[in-house]
């Protein structure tokens, strides 16, 4: 009798119980009927809503449909769970998400956050959530629900600070160990590039009216990622958002894109936005102090535990992590705690790049920019009105230039504090050139409009310590010839196949090889390759295959070729080396292509290949499967369509996993007209029709007219519904 009392109790429980999950789902399925997607003839989903939050739920529905392990994947390394998938290993990338942004901060940034910024990270959050509930086949590892507070951790990655250019090894070492680690040949603590590995980064060309054909400004979108790092994607509202290009994944903004106004191209910047601060510290009591002046200053203390998965299951690992002022405490030198101190200001660094997509003309976006939170790139902008402009960084410290803070500095000393920053114009800015064009492909801002580019003398050398780059001589030779340039020539011009690294390596190698008094059948046959060779690439061309090892020979046994530019020997690169140095390094070039392929005179589309064999994220690749020929060459060269290609495990051909990956050429007008291209296809999903299906075309430099406006997408449409009803 007491079991049938029971019954009614129990059943409030349940329901009670379960009623928040059913009104979650039931503002799920409403915000899904206000959303519809069209997705095109090559898969690219085109997203229509009234408000810009349902715009955004759309878009990130959109990008799960499409790869929703990248979304994951994101979002695991981004909020510091990555242990829980990974391992133990990982508990340090964990730590540095943590040193910068715990989940309470995060929590507060969001809730500190302007009710439409808040508005669109609930559409972010509602996105995914209802796209794992109505994919239930779908199992997420780690997070299991989405929190519209997570953009605030993923507000980085070519946007904030740049975390990843902090040392995880050096965190393990002095939270781990309580040891530090020998300074870096750059004399510091922080992660360099390999300067021998693919170089990362992006081409930006604005063209200027009076050079384009239609009298329009140009802009061509170029960024070198790795493949199916961004996705294409068009997002719609009807508050004034129409946003096309390329998004990161899990991200709500279009990152590298254009309106029916202007256009926007962000490139890698090596300016200086990031400093170590070494604390002079002592314990008292039961915590620290650090020096600073004439006091002494509480460390903050915040104890962190982390959870990493492991044979025998979760497990956990407790820290405690510091910070002084200068930020968190990251590594030692010598015998000094050091703090790195980078831009971490999430809810303007957000507001900032949702703000960028829709803008109107140069002017709006000139003030956008004051909002000062871009630390890591440059931009290469063009609008309708005809205005075409660079921005060489945005994110910049004010320090005292008598201090080097290219290396740790003493951060007890207050004259070594940031003073606030840059205005935007007190930093290099370009706009309207008489040159009628602008480049930066990662390269010196002091070339980047020819000789009316910005004076090296006018600006502190933290500003633009930027080398040039072959990619940026390249750039330079081309547009200082345009005249008359369609949106196709502007295509062509960014696919240009000549190499100037080649124009100064192959004729040292020639000089060398005369001093040769007894060289092999080999090297002479080789040396009669180069000597008519125009230094093109191409898929054909046997000496660019020569060129290629032999230039990667080089670099490896003798130093960078970048040393051979003259802007980069005046700012105190050199490059010393003798004839049989270099010959050695053409020798080793043939032997390497004789082990490898049996030969050494075999044409480059047989070595360079483009392999998509899986929707993975770590990539297979194997020789005897199916592979396409590449006729472009790596960014180093000076290829302005950079095809990063190396050889991967278990394989003797080259691979390309990096370089042109989104790409695309704007026309601006009474209407926007634009051409895109993407690495292999959409898709992420071997099964789909759109994983491959612009391959093809990326191996020939054949680009696909973008459906913009709602008429062009609804005529091309493949499918058209609103999320969920797939």
């Amino acid at each position: 009798m007491k079991n049938r009392y029971l019954m009614p109790f129990l059943l409030l429980f349940v329901w009670a119980c379960k009623e928040p999950v059913d009104d979650e789902v039931r503002s799920w399925e409403t915000r899904a009927k206000q959303v519809t997607i069209i997705r095109d003839d090559y898969g690219i989903p085109h997203i229509y809503a009234k408000t810009d939050a349902d715009a955004v739920f759309g878009m990130l529905y959109a990008q799960c449909e499409d790869d929703f392990r990248r979304v994951e994947k994101n979002y695991i390394w981004a909020t510091g769970r990555l242990a829980e998938l990974d391992g133990e290993e990982a508990l340090y990338s964990d730590l540095r998400a943590n040193l910068y942004m715990t989940e309470a901060e995060a929590k507060a940034a969001y809730e500190a956050a302007p009710r439409w910024l808040q508005l669109l990270c609930k559409g972010f959050a509602d996105g995914v959530n209802y796209y794992l509930y109505s994919h239930p086949e779908v199992k997420p590892k780690v997070l299991t629900h989405y929190e519209p507070w997570f953009p605030m951790y993923f507000s980085e990655g070519s946007i904030g600070g740049d975390i990843e250019r902090i040392s995880t090894e050096r965190i393990r070492s002095f939270y781990e160990e309580q040891k530090g680690l020998a300074y870096s040949e750059f004399g510091d603590g922080l992660v360099h590039p390999d300067p021998y590995d693919e170089p990362k980064g992006s081409n930006g060309i604005a063209i200027a009216p009076e050079l384009s054909a239609s009298e329009n400004a140009l802009l061509l979108i170029n960024p070198h990622t790795s493949f199916y790092f961004r996705p294409e994607i068009h997002v719609v509202s009807e508050e004034g958002l129409n946003a096309y290009g390329a998004v990161t994944w899990g991200q709500f903004f279009v990152y590298q894109g254009f309106n029916e106004k202007t256009g926007w191209m962000h490139t890698s910047t090596h300016l200086d936005f990031m400093d170590e601060y070494m604390e002079e510290v002592r314990e008292v009591g039961d915590g620290m102090e650090y020096a600073y002046g004439d006091e002494w200053r509480a460390v903050e203390e915040i104890p962190l535990t982390l959870k990493f998965t492991s044979p025998e299951g979760l497990q956990e690992k407790t820290f405690t992590i510091y910070r002084t002022h200068h930020g968190p405490v990251t590594h030692q030198l010598d015998d000094k705690w050091v703090a790195t101190k980078i831009n971490w200001d999430p809810v303007n660094a957000l507001i900032q790049s949702f703000t960028r997509t829709k803008l109107s003309d140069y002017t709006a976006f000139r003030e956008m920019m004051d909002i000062r939170t871009n630390s890591s790139n440059n931009t290469v902008f063009a609008d309708a009105s005809g205005n075409i402009a660079y921005f060489h960084g945005n994110f910049i410290p004010k320090r005292d230039p008598s201090f080097d803070f290219s290396r740790p500095v003493d951060g007890s000393d207050p004259a070594t504090d940031w003073q606030g920053l840059h205005e935007v114009d007190e930093s290099i800015v370009v706009l309207n050139p008489a040159s009628g064009w602008i480049q930066n492909c990662n390269s010196t801002p002091f070339t980047a409009a020819g000789p009316y580019s910005p004076k090296k003398e006018d600006y502190p050398y933290y500003m633009a310590p930027d080398a040039e780059n072959y990619r940026g001589i390249h750039a330079v030779d081309l547009l200082s010839e345009v005249e008359n340039l369609t949106l196709e020539e502007l295509i062509t011009l960014g696919y240009d196949p000549y190499l100037p690294a080649f124009e100064r390596l192959i004729p040292i190698l020639l000089k060398a090889y005369e001093k040769e008094e007894d060289p092999s059948e080999n090297l002479t046959a080789a040396i009669a390759v180069f000597r008519d060779w125009d230094y093109q690439t191409g898929e054909e061309s046997v000496a660019m295959t020569l060129a290629h090892f032999f230039g990667m020979s080089f670099n490896k046994s003798i130093g960078s070729s970048d040393a051979l530019i003259p802007f980069n020997q005046e700012n105190g690169k050199t490059l010393e080396y003798d004839a049989s140095e270099v010959v050695s390094a053409m020798e080793a070039a043939i032997v390497k292509l004789e082990e490898d392929f049996g030969a050494w005179n075999i044409p480059w589309g047989e070595v360079n290949r483009f392999q998509r064999l899986s929707g993975a994220i770590d990539l297979p690749y194997d020789d005897n499967k199916a592979s396409l020929p590449i006729g472009l060459a790596s960014g180093r060269w000076g290829a302005l369509a950079s095809f990063g290609a190396s050889a991967k495990e278990n394989t003797k051909k080259l691979y390309g996993s990096s370089g042109n990956s989104f790409v695309a050429a704007v026309e601006f007008g009474d209407k926007v007209r634009a051409k895109s291209l993407l690495a292999g296809g959409q898709s992420g999903n071997p099964q789909s029709l759109h994983f491959d299906d612009q391959a093809e075309m990326y191996a020939n430099g054949a680009f696909k007219e973008v459906a913009y406006y709602r008429e062009d997408v609804e005529k091309r449409a493949e499918e058209t519904y609103h999320p969920g009803s797939r």
